[in-house]
């Protein structure tokens, strides 16, 4: 029998990507894509986008489609706290979508779990720091997890293996150029 090596155990990663640039989601949904086609096995859990027809949604749909291995859950109530969804069900959502994460991180059926947005939910005041942070206590050591979203806790870039910040240098908005379809939906 092989001798196991510090190389040859599996040694799953705390990733974020935060910063006030656009990618955070897209870079995530880019590993996974890369998860998914060396055979693991992925769930992208969305703590504040409520599903629809992104093209996110629709590409990790045939992904599934194809396998089983890709699943993409929307468990938020949208991207505004002013709108016309009540505060109390974002909290609610985010309770929820939190005991979502939880079980599937303890659950052994992911290689890769993606926590869209999770630290806008964090900075909107619908979960606590300490929430994501018991989420990381319970992680197996095996299982790879990425948090996005702006404003990353100092106590969560802590406790990650790798923090990726986008910045915003430029920006189609601000020549007044709206948000295109396949590009940033």
């Amino acid at each position: 029998m092989e001798k196991e090596t510090a190389a040859s155990v599996a040694h799953g990663l705390v990733l974020v990507h935060t910063g006030d640039g656009k990618g955070k989601t897209t870079a995530a949904l880019g590993l996974a894509l890369r998860a998914w086609g060396d055979g693991l096995r992925v769930l992208v859990l969305q703590f504040i986008k409520s599903g629809g027809s992104y093209g996110e949604c629709q590409g990790v749909a045939a992904l599934a489609a194809a396998d089983g291995r890709m699943e993409l859950r929307s468990c938020g109530r949208g991207f505004t706290l002013r709108g016309k969804t009540p505060p109390e069900e974002h909290r609610l959502a985010a309770k929820e979508a939190l005991q979502e994460a939880r079980t599937a991180i303890t659950s052994g059926q992911y290689d890769l779990i993606v926590l869209d947005e999770i630290n806008y939910a964090v900075k909107f005041g619908l979960l606590r720091v300490d929430d994501v942070l018991s989420l990381l206590d319970v992680r197996p050591a095996s299982l790879h997890l990425v948090l996005t979203g702006r404003d990353a806790a100092p106590e969560i870039i802590a406790r990650a293996d790798l923090v990726t910040e986008m910045r915003a240098i430029k920006h189609p908005y601000e020549k007044g150029i709206k948000a295109q379809r396949g590009i940033e939906f």
